[in-house]
């Protein structure tokens, strides 16, 4: 038997059509409404970061499924816990589908490791990071000071870790502390240790608040899940920033967070933090007290070597009439001669003072004045040559300066010449623009008069009672617009185009019929322009019998 070709399936009449984009949004809403929240476990794959618009693209998989995920950029942002490529997780979100590609996917609000087993890893993962940008160093670490003035404590105010470590403050070396209350477990908290830390960090010297010569981030023992705040790279980088030594004393002693390789000093306790800050008070008393006792004895010593060093020294000094007997006779040498001496100088001085007086004599002073006397006349002299000289510049100077101030002169009255000219034509062009732009204005106005003057013969109803309507009016002048509005034996005024009339109603009777005379043509010179339509609903003129 020959081939046949398979005949279509006839369409059921009642089966309803769909567009693709109807059916779609049919299928979103029932996907929606039937997983609005769920929680799915599965491995993360195809992970590579953040898109350019802030949001994360990545799948949840298992053995023998797949499903696509996404993290929009604002709660990727919050996120405690961020997404990487192969870890287990605990996604919480909402499915949806994706009209564009007809697949499924989760919007995910919450993200959470699976396990330990992933938190070890992801702690892992961060600690190389962290370690490869040097923030473990040794180098960085900072000295805790021997005896601080102020302790600052980063840690939860209800908790058992700050009532240790005041006890045991106040057991060893009473401090000033200063407490930053924080959340030490659950989302905010990683948030909140950073702002404490930075916040001590922030406190000015000298300030109302006293700025902690040390810091002690504390918390108590709990599983890797509570510690895991003081895990968050936000907490480890506050740390790694802190100008303020800080103490790690998280957990117990095997309990191990990042932030105890970034920390200054690592604690293993809460209480042994507080010991690593402060010396013990009465250890210091006995030993401020042995030390002053060895500086006693030790003066003591070196005061009786003192003494006897400078008791061997005094016997092997000399006597004091053997050092002074020769300086002695120098002297009864020296005043023996003294008399000699006084005389010879005298003589020497009387001697040139007698030569001194011999050169002044009166002609010598004659011509000493003689000197002056000329030096004066050629003084005076030369003073009147620079006078006579100096004013015969002076002139010439002030000559020209007339000159040129004559000439300046002129050249500025000529400037200002040509500038009132210029300012006067320029007045005459402004005057002929305004007298220009006024009658250009007196036109426009005249042509709007006329325009509107136009428009209001157009308007007016008189135009249509020269078409041969009339208006009727009640006593008050009021315009009637319905027969009902006139009853019998009113009085009405009925207003035509050349004039105006009084008439009474009667009731019920029927008006006769009045031939018209054929109208009258206007001359042409009289014909006016037919005034506008107006739209809007006609006026019932009414009966007037």
């Amino acid at each position: 038997m020959p081939n046949r070709l398979p005949m279509p399936a006839e369409p059921l009449p009642n089966t309803p059509e769909f567009t693709v984009s109807e059916l779609s949004q049919s299928l979103k809403r029932t996907v929606e409404d039937t997983y609005g929240h769920v929680r799915v476990r599965g491995e993360i794959s195809g992970f590579r970061g953040a898109h350019s618009s802030g949001h994360c693209y990545f799948a949840l998989k298992d053995e023998s499924a797949k499903i696509e995920a996404v993290i929009w950029k604002g709660v990727h942002g919050r996120m405690r816990f961020k997404p990487q490529e192969g870890l287990e997780v605990i996604a919480t979100g909402k499915l949806t589908t994706y009209p564009g590609s007809s697949k499924y996917q989760i919007v995910i609000e919450a993200l959470e490791p699976a396990g330990i087993g992933a938190l070890m890893a992801l702690m892992e993962e961060r600690k190389k990071k962290l370690a490869a940008e040097g923030l473990f160093d040794e180098a960085r670490k900072q000295l805790l000071p021997w005896l601080p003035e102020v302790i600052g404590v980063v840690t939860s105010p209800t908790g058992a870790v700050i009532r240790d470590i005041l006890h045991r403050l106040e057991d060893r070396f009473p401090r000033h502390v200063l407490v930053w209350p924080v959340k030490v477990q659950g989302d905010g908290s990683a948030e909140q240790v950073a702002a404490a830390i930075r916040g001590f960090n922030a406190l000015p010297e000298g300030g109302k608040i006293p700025r902690p010569d040390v810091l002690i981030v504390a918390r108590g023992g709990g599983s890797l899940e509570d510690l895991w705040s003081f895990n968050e790279e936000i907490v480890v980088r506050a740390a790694a920033e802190s100008m303020i030594p800080l103490i790690s004393a998280v957990g117990h002693e095997t309990d191990i967070t990042l932030i105890d390789f970034v920390a200054d000093k690592r604690a293993p306790t809460p209480t042994a933090a507080a010991e690593m800050a402060v010396p013990v008070r009465s250890e210091l008393f006995v030993e401020v007290a042995d030390l002053a006792r060895r500086t006693r004895a030790y003066w003591q010593r070196a005061h009786e070597s003192r003494r006897s060093e400078l008791r061997a020294a005094a016997r092997a000094l000399p006597a004091a009439s053997d050092l002074l007997a020769i300086p002695r006779q120098r002297l009864d040498s020296a005043g023996a001669s003294l008399p000699r001496g006084l005389k010879a100088n005298t003589h020497a001085h009387f001697r040139r003072f007698t030569a001194a007086s011999s050169k002044l004599t009166l002609r010598v002073l004659h011509g000493q004045i003689a000197q002056a006397s000329h030096r004066l006349t050629v003084c005076g002299e030369r003073l009147g040559l620079s006078a006579r000289s100096l004013l015969r510049q002076r002139r010439d100077r002030f000559a020209g300066l007339e000159v040129r101030l004559r000439a300046s002169k002129l050249s500025n009255a000529q400037a200002q010449r040509n500038a009132i000219v210029r300012q006067r034509e320029r007045t005459h062009r402004l005057a002929e623009r305004a007298n220009r732009a006024l009658v250009t204005l007196l036109q426009r106005l005249d042509a709007r008069v006329e325009n509107s003057g136009k428009l209001l013969s157009a308007l007016s109803y008189r135009g249509v009672l020269a078409r041969g309507f009339a208006l009727v009016r009640d006593d008050a002048g009021h315009p009637l617009h319905s027969a009902d509005s006139v009853g019998p034996g009113a009085r009405v005024e009925i207003e035509f185009a050349d004039g105006r009339v009084n008439a009474t109603a009667d009731a019920d009777v029927p008006a006769p019929a009045v031939k018209r005379a054929p109208a009258q043509p206007k001359p042409a010179a009289q014909e006016t322009k037919p005034a506008p339509k107006r739209v809007g609903k006609p006026v019932d003129q009414g009966s007037l019998f």
